[in-house]
């Protein structure tokens, strides 16, 4: 069973109706922030997107299971088997979101094989909504006019090459790989927003030497790579796969076109 037009069409407004249900909590007084074992936040927002999201996919009825980050995780016994897999993010940046600084996006994947071959990303604030397919090209919604993505061409050995990094977790060695570069211009976001300045064209190189969870990624990916650019594991150069036994990416390079090959 493939993904229609009609399931793309659905899954852009479950999406949309997360991220309206995000800002109404966002705009209120009350985040109804807990902590998790890890003791990552989790806010009133994070649920009821989760909600919707999960909700409104089991209504497509599409075979397929849901990972999410809010979720009682599948043990890996029973996923390894999966051939695809929805792998959700409901709310992406849930500590920019409670520090208000807009940076926050839902992410929805659609997983084959280990590999992401759907994605759907919205940033909420700036109501913009991404999205790809294998092999159909990624794009771009804002104000109802869609615009195709190209991932911008650059020499990572050049002056001033763009860079985006984490808001909330650059941390020394991601820092260390920053300071080779010559004279780079420095973007600070959070969540899934700095994929999409690479897939836009407005930053060149994101790495990260840190770990994030799966679901934190895999929306990006694809989209990225529709729009020409990769996520690799710097170590063996390759791209990024999914639902290994602890779901953790422990680093990666993603960049627009002519990166680290």
């Amino acid at each position: 069973m493939s993904i229609t037009d009609s399931h793309l069409e659905k899954l852009k407004d479950l999406a949309r109706n997360a991220g309206k249900a995000m800002l109404e909590i966002y705009n209120s007084s009350d985040f109804g922030i807990e902590h998790k074992a890890d003791d990552s936040p989790l806010t009133l927002a994070d649920k009821k997107s989760n909600e919707i999201i999960c909700k409104g996919i089991e209504a497509l009825g599409l075979p397929y299971p849901i990972i999410s980050e809010e979720n009682t995780q599948i043990p890996f016994e029973i996923r390894k088997n999966f051939k695809r897999f929805w792998l959700i993010d409901p709310l992406d940046g849930t500590k920019e979101f409670i520090n208000r600084n807009g940076d926050f996006t839902v992410n929805i994947a659609l997983i084959e094989d280990k590999k992401p071959i759907v994605g759907i990303i919205y940033a909420v604030c700036e109501n913009e909504l991404y999205w790809a397919i294998k092999g159909q090209g990624a794009y771009i919604e804002i104000n109802h006019e869609i615009r195709k993505l190209q991932a911008a061409q650059f020499d990572l050995n050049a002056a001033a090459v763009r860079v985006v990094a984490s808001r909330s977790h650059l941390n020394k060695a991601t820092a260390q790989l920053i300071d080779k570069l010559k004279n780079p211009i420095i973007t600070n976001r959070g969540s899934s927003l700095k994929f999409m300045m690479l897939a836009n064209a407005t930053a060149d190189y994101y790495p990260r030497m840190s770990h994030v969870m799966e679901w934190d990624v895999a929306a990006a990916q694809i989209i990225l790579e529709e729009a020409g650019g990769k996520v690799i594991d710097p170590t063996t150069k390759k791209p990024l796969e999914y639902n290994k036994l602890d779901m953790i990416i422990p680093s990666f390079i993603a960049c627009g076109i002519g990166g680290p090959a």
